[in-house]
């Protein structure tokens, strides 16, 4: 059965990629030694929960505006609008504002400082396309 899950995120500057998300979800990070064919800039990301890493972006960063050619990962968050101003506080920006996935979750995306997309969301069986009673 397939069900392992493994993240990466490319970063132009791995310093600031990796202050950005140790200060937003407080993951740590951890340098991994170059080993067969992994990167030589590479770090291992400790979550609490999914494993993960970062490298530094080996090709050309894609221009702004031009939509996600990816794997778009989305983070459980407690807090949905303090998580989004926290976001934009470190650096980051909304991709997608705030919408409802009625009565599953409140969801949203967003670009790292590094321009990486991804996603956000609360749960929230109560949540419905009417946002005036969540925001």
């Amino acid at each position: 059965m397939n069900g392992h899950l493994y993240f990466e995120i490319q970063a132009d500057d791995l310093q600031r990629a990796s202050g950005f998300y140790s200060a937003l979800f407080g993951w740590k990070f951890h340098d991994h030694e170059s080993q067969n064919d992994i990167p030589a800039e590479y770090l291992r990301i400790e979550t609490g929960g999914t494993a993960g890493g970062m490298l530094r972006r080996p090709s050309e960063t894609p221009p702004p505006e031009c939509g996600t050619n990816a794997f778009v990962c989305s983070m459980e968050v407690v807090n949905f609008d303090q998580t989004a101003a926290k976001i934009e506080q470190l650096g980051g920006k909304i991709v997608m504002p705030k919408f409802s996935v009625p009565g599953v979750c409140w969801q949203g995306y967003f670009a790292d400082t590094e321009g990486n997309i991804f996603g956000i969301f609360e749960t929230d069986e109560n949540a419905k396309t009417n946002f005036s009673k969540k925001n």
